[in-house]
């Protein structure tokens, strides 16, 4: 070789760039195109090509933004065109830019019968057509999707929003002919792609890179650039010995699985992901006409129940490859959710509404969970997970940390109540690989298990805003199943990947809690009222089907199961990874906020119809108390006749305004802040000295790069604590108002029972701020108690090690709790998930833990007017408390007691001995037996015993899984003794 390795790399770049692509296409013809331009929201196929079609110009704009063209295209394919190897195409240019598909305009192709044939995607710009002298009719039905990312530069954009987004073409039609592909030309630039990339991911000095570099210079030298097509395959010919050239026996293996990662909203609303379900499905099928060993996995049922719904003869083309086992639908949830916050019996209907759908309506069931983006994972998770049956975990996402490398890739994933899960970290660190050679060399160079374990899984396809495979990744698959240099590179299955690495790592490393994600800490907070909505939506459902089961045990009344799955099926959906964070386009969230109110709407009639029933006649005054936990004298799951609820008045004295009742004395001053909590039972001062509670603390919040998703811990450094109040007595409570300059926040606090309720109603108006609520407390606590699904976790208070230090914003549901040794306090809420808890050290001695609640941000992007406007939520402190008041606070704040009027109390169905054992949901099985299924989990972590009473005729009780079918080894339940390991979750069918 005489030229330098890079500048011979070079010269073979700008020979592909400038010879090879060129000349994939060797002739090109003409067509005939017509257009419609869609007057709103996209219409179905036969509603498109009833409309009339008028000539449109190539080069000529079109599409609005989320605007919807139907394009036909009509002509012949030439008669000449019968060249062996060449074949047929339409090509097509919708004014893509750069190469990324899934941001920007995409396409669906139509035979004139609506079947679809594929999509068209800046990575996928051909549509298969018939032979030479074949007449074509084809419909292409074109979405102008405007590119709302902008190049990731995080400037807000007006076109998050279909009210803001403009109404002018935002893209010009460039192609839209025929092409005939030269196939031996196509196969060089794929002999070349693959070949540079393993040049680019070998050493310099490794004579299998010199070697690779002299066979393909030497293609270049064989190749005439006058005649690419005619000396293309003795191009072929000069690398054929390199690409023959086997790996080594040591080399990583690697399970290829085809995918792609389709987000069921985030910079396009749910209704452009429908959609995106079809396009990128329909690719896939195509791909698996032509390559038998392509297997392709997609999860969310979800987006399986739209195809089935929007495109049913797809739909029966995905059943039909599935039944062979060629796409599989993976992960078993109904959508890839967040599981940070929703609650757990939320994450329990993940997993029981996917793995119904995918049994029923397509006859598999997903053996594992497939998360590889969502913000971290629940130390819950396990548990939930192998109590809906899946074996196994994928994420993908612990690789985005920013302060600390995960240190395994392959390990055993144990849970808060002791369950393991083998879990898969690909090292590959992306879940849309192009099967590219630096991809492949990165899943080698970085797979933690080196000599104890070998193989890991690539996800490849292009993915996020969908596309999933191309016809060049599966080329490059083929080319480096066995490459020197390379991986080996086997197409496969999750299920084959994860029997192969068990089999071969059958004892991994143990990872114990949470998988933390050091990144997106702000999703915590971002969007407010869609967080709200979710949290209601949660407690409402969990009321709707306690007293629709008790009504129709009580009273027969029918117990209205659509109703019930179509308002879960609402919810799940919107706990998708990027709604319910917060992080998508303006339209997503208001849609959002429209759909739990329509699902509150139907709820509060389901609860309404059922607590009429019980009530029966009469108007005497009753309180129907949904929680685990009796209250004001109303037994838990039951109603009873309402009773006074006893408050604390309010007085102005010299010390202060002052809330007192036999539990705690409260004093605020005269700026609106807690300077003393005095719990009169203990005869403790809660508060340190000089440290005033109920502080709000407003921060700059201008994260580095991702606005929406992060909180970066510079915020710390510019804040302010707003101190300045207007303080007023009315009769039992004492309201505060203060403002920041354009916000003005309310809040109502009052004393029940020795909790201290804090009610706000803020009208928000700052931008890019972070709204926080401190409470210091006089507790020496090293570590916070955090609930999450089914019980809590504990976080060191500390930052000893950088894992800690990392941990600056985490996430809990309803409440926190610290405390030390005989002491502890909680602090609970109504809607709010982000928290931080820290300690310092006070001069005169001793610590200070101060709890915080992040209760509003205000992101541009991707939404420009994130949380503008009001809001309304609740936070309680309750002094001297354990975990398990704790428990008991969070479930007061959320599910208040409900006033009905009717003639008598209601008996509950079932009733548990041991206030540890918390009774979660009670509900009338998925098969519409008409048995009844209640699930109950430990909430304290400890271990417990409890008596279950079940006060309704039934034959016989057994334990079952999430999926209500008997466990194969019960072994909590004797003679209706129920006894359970800490945080341990039991599901219970009484036979009725």
């Amino acid at each position: 070789m005489h030229d330098d390795s890079q500048l011979v790399l070079g010269r073979i770049l700008r020979f592909t760039r400038e010879r090879l692509v060129p000349a994939v296409h060797r002739d090109h013809l003409p067509f005939d195109v017509t257009a419609w331009v869609a007057p709103g929201e996209p219409v179905p196929f036969a509603d498109a090509v009833r409309q009339e079609f008028t000539p449109f110009a190539i080069g000529a704009p079109w599409g609005r933004p989320w605007g919807t063209v139907w394009f036909r295209v009509t002509g012949t394919v030439p008669a000449a065109w019968t060249a062996p190897t060449t074949r047929p195409e339409l090509a097509v240019d919708l004014g893509f830019s750069g190469s990324q598909p899934g941001f920007q305009a995409e396409a669906t192709a139509y035979r004139p019968d609506g079947a679809i044939i594929s999509a068209i995607e800046p990575r996928r710009r051909h549509v298969p057509l018939g032979a030479a002298g074949s007449a074509v009719d084809l419909y292409v039905e074109a979405a102008a999707n405007p590119e709302v990312a902008g190049a990731w530069t995080f400037a807000p954009t007006p076109l998050g929003d279909l009210a803001t987004a403009g109404d002018q073409p935002i893209y010009r039609l460039v192609q839209m002919h025929a092409a005939l592909l030269d196939v031996p030309v196509w196969e060089l630039w794929q002999d070349f792609w693959t070949l540079t990339g393993l040049v680019n991911s070998l050493p310099a000095d490794m004579p299998r890179r010199a070697e690779v570099l002299q066979a393909m210079e030497r293609a270049v030298n064989v190749v005439d650039p006058d005649d690419v097509s005619g000396t293309a395959e003795a191009g072929r010919a000069a690398v054929a010995g390199i690409l023959a050239s086997p790996a080594h026996a040591s080399a990583h293996r690697v399970h290829a699985v085809g995918h792609a990662h389709i987000d069921s909203a985030w910079l396009w609303p749910v209704r452009e992901t429908v959609r995106k379900v079809a396009r990128t499905f329909s690719n896939v099928l195509a791909l698996m006409d032509t390559d038998e060993d392509f297997v392709f996995a997609a999860s969310s049922a979800q987006q399986y129940a739209w195809l089935q719904e929007h495109q049913p003869e797809l739909f029966s083309r995905v059943k039909a490859r599935a039944a062979e086992g060629r796409f599989v639908p993976v992960g078993g949830m109904w959508v890839e959710s967040d599981t940070n916050m929703p609650g757990g019996e939320a994450m329990a209907r993940q997993m029981v509404a996917g793995a119904r759908f995918f049994a029923d309506e397509l006859g598999v069931e997903s053996d594992g969970v497939w998360l590889p983006d969502s913000f971290g994972y629940s130390a819950a998770l396990p548990q939930i997970a192998a109590a809906a049956g899946r074996r196994w975990f994928l994420t993908q996402k612990i690789s985005w940390n920013e302060t600390n490398t995960f240190p395994h890739h392959t390990f055993a994933w144990e849970g808060i109540d002791g369950t393991r899960i083998f879990t898969h970290f690909p090292p590959v660190d992306t879940y849309n690989s192009e099967l590219l050679g630096e991809e492949l060399a990165r899943a080698q160079r970085q797979y933690a298990e080196k000599g104890r374990a070998n193989t890991s899984l690539v996800p490849f396809g292009w993915g996020d805003g969908g596309g999933g495979p191309t016809r060049e990744m599966l080329a490059a698959a083929a080319r480096t199943r066995d490459l020197e240099g390379s991986p080996t590179v086997r197409l496969s299955s999750p299920s084959a990947f994860f029997a192969a690495a068990e089999a071969e790592y059958p004892q991994p490393p143990v990872w114990s809690g949470e998988l933390y994600l050091e990144f997106h800490r702000g999703t915590y907070t971002s969007q407010a009222r869609t967080k709200r909505g979710n949290r209601r939506s949660e407690h409402l459902l969990r009321e709707a089907e306690l007293w629709a089961t008790t009504a129709a045990v009580r009273t027969g009344a029918e117990y209205p199961y659509d109703a019930l799955e179509s308002c879960w099926r609402t919810v799940l959906l919107q706990q998708f990874h990027d709604i319910l964070p917060g992080t998508s386009i303006a339209w997503v969230h208001r849609q959002a906020e429209r759909e739990y109110a329509r699902v509150a709407d139907e709820l509060e009639g389901v609860i309404g119809n059922a607590a009429a029933a019980l009530a029966g006649n009469g108007n005497r005054p009753l309180a129907f108390n949904a929680g685990p936990y009796t209250r004001d004298g109303v037994p838990a799951l039951g109603g009873a006749p309402a009773a006074a609820a006893p408050g604390a008045a309010a007085a102005e004295t010299p010390d202060g305004f002052v809330l007192a009742d036999d539990r705690v004395r409260l004093t605020i001053d005269d700026r609106g802040l807690f300077t003393s909590v005095h719990d009169l039972v203990a005869d403790r001062e809660v508060l340190p000295p000089g440290s005033p509670a109920n502080l709000l603390q407003l921060f700059r919040d201008t994260p580095t790069r991702w606005d929406a998703w992060d909180v970066d811990e510079h915020y710390k450094r510019t804040g302010r604590d707003l101190l300045d109040g207007k303080v007023t007595v009315d009769r039992d409570a004492v309201r505060i108002v203060r403002s920041t300059g354009p916000s003005t926040i309310t809040q109502v606090v009052t004393l029940h029972d020795g909790s201290i309720d804090i009610a706000f109603t803020v009208d928000w108006h700052d931008r890019q701020k972070l709204l926080k609520l401190a409470f210091p407390l006089d507790v020496h606590a090293d570590r916070a108690a955090s609930e999450i699904q089914f019980g809590h976790v504990h976080r060191p208070t500390h930052t000893n090690t950088s894992w800690d230090a990392a941990r600056f914003e985490t996430c809990a549901h309803r409440w926190v709790h610290v405390g030390e040794p005989g002491y502890g306090v909680a602090v609970a809420n109504d809607s709010t998930y982000g928290h931080d808890v820290g300690r310092t050290t006070r001069p005169e001695g001793g610590t200070t833990t101060t709890v915080r609640l992040s209760l509003l941000r205000a992101p541009l992007f991707p939404d420009p007017v994130a949380d503008q406007g009001e809001h309304r939520f609740t936070v309680s402190l309750r002094a001297g408390s354990s975990i398990g008041d704790a428990v008991a606070e969070g479930y007061r704040l959320n599910l208040p007691l409900r006033e009905v009027r009717g003639g008598a109390g209601v008996t509950p169905l079932v009733t548990v001995d041991d206030p540890a054992v918390v009774v979660e949901s009670v509900k009338l099985a998925e098969d519409r037996s008409g048995d009844v299924v209640i699930r109950l989990y430990e909430a304290l972590g400890t271990r417990a015993t409890a008596r279950v009473t079940a006060d309704f005729p039934h034959t016989a009780v057994v334990e079952t899984d999430l999926l209500e079918r008997p466990s194969p080894e019960p072994a909590c339940l004797a003679d209706g003794v129920l006894r359970v390991r800490p945080f341990q979750l039991v599901t219970l069918r009484f036979s009725t």
